[in-house]
């Protein structure tokens, strides 16, 4: 999950710097990440993963890094580790 996650935000994110570079708990926003983007990166994951991130999950907190964002989708996943 974690590796299809870094594939999304590299192709969705925008970020300045190489997705592969950047620990698990790095913070995305202060390595480029925008608000757009993260809304961008939100929408693939919903796709790829078929879930919906619910109102609660809406904040910066939850896409502040590639941690976080598994954390988020594999709570929606049933805390289950997605094959895809």
């Amino acid at each position: 999950m974690n590796a299809t996650i870094r594939e999304l935000l590299a192709e969705h994110g925008g970020l300045p710097v190489a997705v592969e570079t950047l620990a698990d708990d790095a913070d995305l926003y202060e390595a480029g990440l925008t608000s757009f983007a993260s809304v961008q990166v939100m929408l693939a994951l919903e796709e790829h993963f078929d879930i919906e991130f619910p109102e609660t999950m809406l904040n910066r907190k939850s896409f502040a890094s590639i941690g976080s964002i598994t954390a988020c989708v594999s709570t929606l996943c049933g805390g289950q580790e997605a094959a895809q």
